[in-house]
Order: C-alpha cells, then structure tokens, then sequence
C-alpha cells in the first residue's frame, strides 16, 4: 500500500462496495473523498512534501492546481519545493468556467509567463480538469515541466500520452467508471450514494428532466 492511500484511508478518504456518480457523470464502485483528508494539515503537509521531492531536481518556478481541492497541495507542494530548493516557489490556481473550461484569474497568468510551471492535481479519472490546467499554463506564456497527481483512478488513459507532458502519480486506485446505461449498479437498482459524490445533484437533475 502507498503512503498516500495509507494516509486517504486513515482519514476515511477511501470507500468501496457501494455506488457513486463521479465528478465526470460517471458511475462506480470506488470512491476517493480527498476532501476528508484536507482537514488535517499534517497529512496533507506530508503529501505535498511527497510531491516536492519527486520534482525537486527539476526546474520548477511555479506550482498551478485546478480549484477546489488542487489548491491545497498545490500550496504545500510548493511550500516544501521551496525549503527543498531554497527558493521561492509560486502557488497559483485556475477557476472553472460556466463552459467548464479551467482559466487563471486573478492576475495569475501574469505570475506563470515565461516560468517553468508544475501542475499538479488530486484525483484523475478522465484527466479532463487537469488537461485544460496544462492548455491554460500553455496559454499564458508558460512551459509546462510535468504533470503530478496524488492518486491516478484510470492509468489506462490518463498518462504523459494523453496530457502530451511527462505524468507522474503518487499512486494508482484503479476504479471503473462507466456510463450510466452501461452501469451495472442501476440495472440492480443499488441505491446511489447521495451523501458523497455527485450523487445528490445527479438525483436531482434527473427529476427535472
């Protein structure tokens, strides 16, 4: 077992055996909740030091994370790549759009052009967020130098092909996500969690339409 999945369990961060819909609208089995472990500082300070000593021989000026919860280890990786280095190194965010795009405000492309830019992401199922970081690092004048995530769902897919950048994940969760129509837990009719995930909204937008 990873040290990262050691840490997500301890939290209660990892759950298995019931039936969730996903940030990308996509149903399974397994569900990571990054966000209970985010209360505890320590942990997640231990994961950003995780990330700053895989990428501390390389040139990294800048750290870039898609918010909400890529901005707390994008904080910490950059806080320890800058203790690591002796340097200061920057911690930066996008936003997300009502098209879902990923964008820098806030002035934050200016702090990423001509700087050789980290991104860095909790979870990748589709790696669709994390993707549209890179394109928006490239955007702003930025060289992108990696891309790292703290626990990669779908390594089938998402990889340095698929983000066209060196890829690197503190671990592998391996978890099926398929299509509703395709979703074995439906046919069964296995209650879908509401209370973690994007199962509520779901629910609710199936009896608007």
């Amino acid at each position: 077992m990873s040290d990262v999945i050691a840490i997500l369990k301890k939290a209660g961060g990892v759950i298995t055996n019931d039936h969730f819909v996903y940030t990308s609208g996509k149903h399974g089995s397994v569900y990571i909740n990054k966000d209970a472990v985010y209360p505890h500082i320590k942990e997640v300070s231990k994961i950003g030091l995780m990330f700053a000593k895989k990428y501390k021989s390389k040139a990294v000026d800048v750290v870039a994370a898609p918010a909400l919860g890529g901005i707390i280890l994008s904080q910490w990786t950059a806080y320890h790549l800058s203790k690591l280095k002796g340097k200061e190194v920057l911690s930066v965010y996008t936003e997300k759009t009502p098209d879902k795009d990923q964008v820098f405000t806030r002035g934050y492309d200016k702090l990423i052009k001509n700087k050789k830019v980290l991104v860095i992401e909790d979870l990748t199922t589709t790696g669709g967020s994390v993707k549209k970081v890179v394109r928006s690092v490239k955007k702003a004048g930025g060289k992108v130098i990696g891309v790292g995530v703290m626990v990669n769902r779908n390594p089938k897919e998402v990889n340095a092909k698929m983000m066209g950048t060196p890829f690197m994940a503190l671990s592998v969760l391996k978890a099926d996500a398929v299509d509703e129509k395709n979703c074995e837990l439906c046919k069964k009719n296995i209650p879908i969690n509401t209370s973690i995930g994007h199962g509520k909204k779901y629910l609710e937008s199936k009896k608007k339409s």
